[in-house]
């Protein structure tokens, strides 16, 4: 591969932060793996039908059919914090998401 991977910048669109001390193995990984899809590029495929499992995969239905729901209560007793006793309260994951 010519062109390195600007790890900074994939850091930032993942919203990730990393160590410094782990950019320079980061940098590889990612230049492997890309390398490797650009292998990949190489094989001729042209009778070989595209899939997404190796096994066939089929949905399993059943009736659709209505039950009592727990009562909220119980529901929200093992969270570790409620709002207002209606939703569970978790981290923040993004900045600028905090709750007004």
């Amino acid at each position: 591969m010519s062109e390195r991977i600007d790890v900074d910048y994939v850091a930032e669109l993942a919203r990730l932060e990393i160590a410094p001390e782990q950019k320079e193995k980061l940098q590889r990984d990612l230049e492997a793996i890309v390398g490797y899809i650009d292998e990949l590029k190489e094989l001729d495929v042209s009778g070989v039908e595209p899939t997404a499992h190796a096994l066939k995969v089929a949905n399993v239905w059943r009736e659709d059919e209505s039950h009592e729901s727990y009562p909220r209560e119980v529901m929200l007793a093992n969270a570790p914090e409620t709002i207002d006793g209606e939703c569970i309260k978790i981290p923040q994951v993004l900045p600028g998401e905090g709750m007004n």
